[in-house]
């Protein structure tokens, strides 16, 4: 597994300093397994057009969650919403916004654009949950029985990601019983949350990219199904990738947002076609109409 996988686990980390002024605030939000390190293989790729920015709003191990639950408060996916709200307000103050986000970020960027029309340029949500269906969660037997292999191995397709270093660094983690609670605490209130409601009412171009392998999201063909039920919406399907598109395809994710927020992302290549992949799903042979050809974007 290359060493920089292991190392958005290893924390603190120094980002470097990319520079935003001029450049349109880019705001990258992760999701539940995840902390804001693993965009590590976007952050400098993204940065080079827009002003990247990873709004902690969910650090399990962080005073602001702890005394929001020592107060007796839930972490639901509205909370996680008002974060980030604070977060926008006080520190970027400079809309409309780029959003790309993962999996439960996803349900985050998409309640805070709902409640904030006009502060929203343009969505890339990769693996979004919530939209349909139930999630297969390994990371809840992950957590309390001790299971990180397949925690970590649900995420990936590629085996050569979710190899013993990773597993060991997850397992290092939750042995912190303060993470270990914010974690248990961040999954009771999320869990089963949807945004299927929502999805009629966001009311800016988004991308929507899935892994073709994803092991978390139950049925990808009907997630993806709801997912047209955004007005203005494109779909990508990525064939043998998993739940994190971002790590395991980063070179191709990184060139899919950055065409996308730029408004250049024309025709795809037929491998990533969202039809193609429904008729596969459905066992059908029949070819879906594509868009004229152009050159293949690396993976």
């Amino acid at each position: 597994m290359p060493r920089r996988v292991l190392k958005w686990l290893d924390l603190p980390r120094v980002r470097p300093r990319l520079g935003g002024e001029g450049r349109k605030p880019l705001i990258l939000v992760n999701g539940l397994a995840e902390q804001s390190e693993s965009w590590f293989a976007n952050e400098r790729s993204l940065g080079r057009r827009f002003d990247v920015k990873l709004p902690e709003i969910l650090v399990y191990g962080g005073d602001a969650l702890h005394r929001w639950i020592d107060a007796g408060h839930d972490v639901t996916v509205g909370y996680l919403a008002r974060r980030l709200e604070s977060y926008l307000d006080e520190f970027v103050q400079r809309p409309p916004y780029h959003f790309a986000a993962s999996s439960l970020g996803c349900q985050v960027v998409l309640t805070y654009a709902v409640a904030n029309p006009g502060k929203v340029d343009r969505l890339v949500l990769i693996c979004p949950s919530g939209f349909h269906g139930d999630e297969n969660l390994p990371m809840i037997d992950g957590v309390r029985r001790s299971r990180y292999d397949s925690l970590v191995g649900s995420v990936f397709h590629e085996a050569r990601f979710a190899d013993e270093r990773l597993v060991g660094a997850f397992e290092r983690k939750f042995q912190d019983r303060r993470w270990k609670k914010g974690v248990l605490r961040t999954l009771r209130g999320t869990v089963g949350h949807s945004v299927e409601h929502l999805l009629h009412r966001v009311d800016v171009p988004t991308l929507l990219i899935w892994g073709a392998e994803d092991q978390v999201i139950s049925d990808v063909p009907g997630s993806i199904r709801a997912g047209s039920r955004i007005p203005d919406v494109r779909q990508v399907v990525i064939p043998r990738c998993g739940h994190a598109p971002q790590i395991e395809k980063s070179r191709l994710v990184n060139q899919l947002i950055d065409r996308f927020l730029i408004d250049r992302l024309h025709a795809l290549p037929r491998a990533l076609d969202v039809g193609r992949f429904l008729n596969a799903a459905a066992g059908t042979s029949a070819t879906p109409r594509l868009a004229a050809t152009s050159p293949a974007l690396p993976s």
